[in-house]
């Protein structure tokens, strides 16, 4: 008697070749390298034009204060963009102006780029893995308004994991050399009130910035491990120029050689494929009650055990003089515990 095997039917062949070599056709636009002269080359050439305009501002003593913090904020933050795409190769199409572009924004924004390509490239291979995501720990270990100072766990990372290759260890203590140097001449030559003012103040605003849009909001609720739902999108053509592209971030994931200004064009492509694939493609705050409470508790607690009986913040039950605000305590977090999904 033989045997019938059933062949898959068209609409089948249809979806599984849209699903592979249909939508690597039409991304492949986007993965190609940038101009020589693109957008993230104007981004670092501004950010180090704004920075100076506002210093050389601070001496002629006429701009305002609150004016020039500004302009200084929006010079590291545009930086912030420049280092990023850097580490991912997609600043340049020439491998020497890209480092340069990434150790030159590293600079001015008080970073050491191999310690920022290094780590931001272990939180790819790793997204909301506890044990070996840098950013996870960043993003759930504090309330949201502390989440800048997280930022220095990525040197102890760096350094803890041995991340460095052939000269990368030589261009960290440049870079801290060039850093500790600044502070030091500050000291002796009296101009700590610059650096305080338009240098560490709006770094830290900046820091609080990239925490929030580049770690927290894109990744949260940290649960996710598979690569079409391990990062979210929430469109809009106001946040994608205030945020350079960062509103589409789960793009960035899926094909992180697209330089930030093509992210929203690549979405608007692959829509159709990220609706198949059920991606998170709003902001996901305040749609439902548990989304609210999660992030409001984000904003004021935000440590996150990863265990719900064996919590490391559970021994501070202990501390708490009644029985029923203990239960409320070990209650709360039981309900925040974050236990991502296996790859």
């Amino acid at each position: 008697m033989k045997k019938t095997i059933n062949s898959p039917d068209k609409k089948e062949l249809t979806s599984r070749f849209q699903s592979s070599a249909f939508w690597q056709k039409r991304i492949k636009q986007y993965l190609d390298p940038p101009g020589f002269f693109n957008p993230t080359v104007f981004l670092f050439l501004g950010g180090y034009g704004i920075g100076f305009l506002a210093i050389w501002q601070w001496y002629q003593g006429v701009w305002p204060l609150p004016l020039l913090v500004g302009l200084a904020f929006l010079s590291l933050h545009m930086e912030g963009t420049v280092i990023h795409d850097a580490c991912h190769k997609a600043a340049h199409p020439n491998k020497w102006i890209n480092q340069a572009m990434g150790h030159g924004a590293a600079i001015l924004l008080g970073f050491s780029f191999p310690v920022f390509t290094r780590v931001h490239l272990q939180h790819h291979s790793h997204v909301n893995d506890p044990n070996n995501d840098p950013d996870h720990i960043v993003s759930t270990f504090g309330p949201v308004w502390l989440i800048a100072p997280r930022f220095f766990y990525h040197e102890y990372f760096f350094f803890q994991r041995k991340l460095w290759r052939k000269y990368e260890l030589i261009q960290w203590g440049i870079e801290r050399s060039i850093f500790i140097t600044i502070v030091i001449a500050g000291v002796k030559y009296n101009f700590m009130n610059i650096i305080y003012n338009l240098w560490f103040g709006p770094a830290l605003m900046v820091g609080v910035t990239l925490g929030i849009f580049f770690d927290y909001l894109p990744h949260r609720p940290f649960l996710a491990r598979n690569k079409w739902k391990n990062a979210r999108v929430y469109p809009s053509r106001v946040m994608n120029i205030l945020i350079m592209g960062q509103n589409y971030h789960l793009v960035h994931h899926l094909w992180p050689s697209i330089p930030w200004f093509e992210y929203k064009p690549a979405y608007e492509v692959t829509k159709p494929l990220l609706d198949q694939k059920g991606s998170p493609q709003r902001m996901g705050i305040f749609e439902t009650k548990e989304d609210s409470f999660n992030f409001i508790y984000d904003i004021f607690i935000g440590v996150r055990s990863h265990k719900k009986s064996r919590s490391k913040m559970r021994p501070l039950a202990n501390l708490i003089p009644t029985k029923k605000w203990r239960k409320k305590w070990i209650y709360l977090l039981h309900n925040t515990a974050v236990i991502p999904e296996k790859e």
